[in-house]
């Protein structure tokens, strides 16, 4: 079977863990760090398509399923 995400999910997690919010109001955020209702808010208004989009997608899922605890060993103080 091929695999058809843009990178692996280690990948993302490393990213959702160090990388900024380039745009929006929270610009300059760092992606796990993004309050819940912003991320609701694009749940409902949609996730930006491509590589931004499954970024706030998954970070969305990790946090409505109460799983933040697999990004502490990635986030730097």
């Amino acid at each position: 079977m091929q695999n058809n995400t843009p990178q692996s999910n280690g990948d993302i997690l490393i990213q959702i863990a160090t990388m900024e919010m380039p745009f929006g109001k929270y610009k300059g955020t760092i992606i796990c760090k993004l309050p819940m209702f912003y991320l609701e808010w694009h749940k409902r208004n949609g996730f930006p398509k491509g590589k931004m989009g499954v970024i706030l997608e998954t970070i969305y899922e990790i946090k409505l399923n109460g799983l933040e605890g697999l990004l502490k060993p990635l986030i730097k103080k």
